[in-house]
């Protein structure tokens, strides 16, 4: 990047960029973010902040190759890296590898038209890798296919991307219907469109759902866009929307050997104002608790959403098969399961989840 001009002041760095756009760094700033301010392995901020003076001055810059010389009124030098101020500039986020726009659906996505990918090339090739994060981020969901059939094929494709997420479930799960369940997906029983564990503080990020075996009658899996749930009942229903997104309801899972529960919204807003979240469960969602007078209005938006969840109009349907695996956002994608005789035949799905943080961070990596 290259600077068209500079003004220096007491106070702050002018500089205009090539690209046109004017940058304002302030001077505290600029001595906070001096090089010499960090480690020079782990790249930690070292400097302590009380240490300068609270308004530092100033007085020349002068560039120099890839750097900018600045001057201060203490005798500090430093040798400021112009990608770095130009990467950084005051009042704009940082470029982020992993911040990928979403691609909002409804039942304009098809079966044909989920993003598939094969699991040979995934673990055999970082851009193939890559590719495949990027396509779940953007779409929310993906299907890996050709895993072998064993229990762990799965879980390895997991973890190309980082450290798996440990619930009260375990560090991996079984969705089978067994005697005694402690959760509604370990039955035959339909599930509604949801989100899981909602009641976790930080619910997991990214789920991954292999198939082993899925012979019953019935069974077949259902998806649905949160975000594009929220988007057009933004559009449709702005005060429905806005109680869905500033109301905190309780949340809670408990049996015999846990009791886990938080309060939060079913909507999660960026600080831009994006929907970043989705919280649903009515399975789980525990008895409200917000003022008497909210509650009319609270359960008219909530019933509201619920009706859209039902709609045709936002679903994907498709059966898995064995050797497939579907992976998808769970703090986004709404997920469901259509009744099933587990007479007629097994079914079987071996699940697991890994953070957003962590594929994010993988997602930075990759684009290293």
């Amino acid at each position: 990047m290259t600077l068209t001009g500079l003004e220096v002041r007491p106070d702050a760095l002018l500089a205009a960029w090539a690209d046109g756009a004017p940058a304002t760094y302030p001077t505290l700033w600029l001595r906070d973010n001096c090089p010499s301010a960090f480690h020079p392995q782990t790249e930690e901020r070292v400097l302590d902040l009380l240490t300068l003076d609270p308004a530092p001055v100033l007085q020349r810059a002068e560039p120099a190759g890839e750097t900018l010389v600045l001057h201060y009124g203490d005798g500090h030098v430093s040798r400021m890296p112009l990608a770095l101020l130009a990467a950084h500039r005051p009042g704009q986020t940082a470029a982020d590898p992993a911040a990928i726009k979403p691609r909002l659906w409804r039942s304009d996505l098809t079966p044909a038209g989920v993003p598939r990918h094969a699991a040979a090339q995934i673990m055999a090739e970082p851009a193939a890798l890559r590719f495949w994060m990027e396509e779940t981020a953007a779409v929310g969901l993906a299907i890996v296919d050709g895993l072998d059939d064993r229990i762990d094929a799965g879980v390895d494709i997991a973890c190309r991307i980082g450290f798996l997420r440990e619930t009260n479930f375990g560090m991996t799960f079984e969705v089978v219907s067994k005697p005694d369940p402690n959760n509604l997906a370990y039955t035959a029983v339909t599930l509604p469109l949801h989100t899981d564990l909602p009641n976790q503080e930080v619910p997991p990020g990214f789920q991954f759902l292999h198939c082993l075996a899925n012979e019953a009658q019935g069974g077949g899996s259902l998806f649905a866009d949160g975000f594009a749930l929220a988007e057009d009942l933004r559009s449709a229903d702005p005060e429905a929307f806005r109680l869905l997104s500033e109301v905190a309801i309780p949340f809670r899972f408990h049996d015999g050997d846990a009791d886990i529960r938080t309060h939060a919204p079913v909507i999660t807003l960026s600080r831009s104002g994006a929907v970043n979240e989705i919280r649903w469960n009515a399975h789980i969602a525990a008895t409200f608790d917000m003022a008497p007078e909210v509650m009319p209005d609270y359960y008219r938006a909530y019933r509201t959403f619920m009706a859209m969840t039902r709609n045709p109009a936002y679903q994907l349907t498709f059966k898995l098969k064995a050797g497939e695996m579907i992976v998808f956002d769970n703090r986004r994608v709404l997920h469901g399961r259509e009744a099933f005789d587990p007479a007629s035949g097994f079914r079987h799905l071996h699940g697991c989840y890994v953070d957003r943080g962590e594929f994010n961070s993988r997602l930075r990596l990759l684009a290293r």
